[in-house]
């Protein structure tokens, strides 16, 4: 069924940030979560004939992308999925539930049953797509869809290798603050109170309010992070109208469920690859690098690239900073192609 966003939006002259690989054909999809939510994706396919062309086999690998927390689509997964579809994957980019063009009741809010949920749906589609390998799917979370991506891959058996590129931890960050200097059960009590009375306000209103989209204007004393979150989403650079992060951020609640569910809990129990990979310089390290520990066996990799910071492994920076190479190796060895 086509999405009735997808329906109402003129994509003639849809707007991406960045180019479309010559060698790559984009398509938009619909599919459904087990929440019954329709998600809105772009499908990003490798034109030459080796790869796609009369495959009766399903011998194609693909890959789900999602991410960053705040962002959509057109914004740096499908950049990812760009790239990716140009090394010969079949890739689907998509908005998770709540945003986006994608379904979902209020918007804007995020939750990490259902975000995990998303990553397995997408998983559900790719598996039953006439070219493509049900045994052969990886995905790639960016961001806050980085921890979401490590969670699918814990209980979806059918995950093959999962990137967790410049991850944050959502449940970590949320409980405990940055760098966690707000854990403790005082500190949090706070945030219950606050969010408890936003939930009555929002109730009584009819309608939810939004916070954390990216400050603009930047003030003088903003933290280099902030700076480089306002370079990549306030900007030409990477700046979208659907954009959570780029506009008025997401529902002032949304971060309830959060705050009550731990991500990642049963990450050691992974026994599919993983690469967690993470900016030298990025503010976020911390969440990958203790991510990456709770790992088990000789399939994990992490990646630590020189220089990057956090946002530059949205899109590359200014000097290409991510390997796109060496993720596309990773891939093709652990999904044996």
């Amino acid at each position: 069924m086509q999405n009735p966003n997808l329906a109402r939006i003129d994509r003639t002259n849809e707007h991406y940030t960045f180019e479309l690989e010559k060698n790559v054909e984009r398509t938009t999809v619909t599919f459904k979560n087990h929440f019954g939510i329709e998600l809105a994706g772009d499908l990003y396919t490798p034109k030459a004939p080796n790869q796609v062309q009369g495959d009766v086999k399903k011998t194609n690998p693909a890959l789900a992308i999602c991410g960053p927390f705040g962002a959509v689509k057109e914004q740096s997964s499908g950049f990812y999925a760009n790239q990716m579809a140009a090394r010969g994957f079949i890739v689907l980019a998509f908005d998770p539930s709540f945003t986006g063009e994608s379904g979902g009741e209020p918007r804007f809010m995020n939750s990490p049953d259902i975000n995990t949920e998303d990553f397995m749906a997408a998983v559900d589609f790719l598996s039953c797509q006439p070219n493509i390998d049900s045994e052969k799917i990886g995905v790639i979370g960016i961001c806050g869809w980085g921890g979401m991506a490590i969670n699918a891959a814990a209980i979806d058996t059918r995950v093959k290798a999962t990137v967790a590129s410049t991850m944050y931890d959502m449940s970590r960050v949320t409980a405990n603050g940055y760098f966690d200097g707000a854990n403790s059960a005082e500190e949090r009590n706070k945030l219950r109170k606050a969010l408890m009375a936003q939930r009555l306000e929002d109730y009584k209103s009819g309608s939810c309010k939004l916070s954390g989209g990216v400050v603009d204007p930047l003030p003088n004393d903003a933290p280099y992070f902030v700076k480089d979150y306002h370079d990549y989403y306030k900007t030409p650079r990477g700046y979208h109208e659907r954009s959570l992060n780029s506009n008025g951020g997401w529902a002032a609640s949304a971060s309830t469920s959060l705050l009550n569910t731990k991500l990642l809990a049963y990450s050691d129990e992974i026994t599919s690859a993983v690469m967690v990979l993470h900016g030298e310089k990025a503010h976020s390290r911390y969440f990958g690098e203790d991510a990456f520990k709770r790992l088990t066996g000789d399939n994990k990799e992490l990646v630590i690239v020189p220089g990057a910071s956090h946002t530059d492994l949205y899109d590359g920076g200014d000097k290409n900073y991510i390997p796109f190479d060496r993720l596309a190796e990773f891939f093709k060895k652990n999904l044996n192609v």
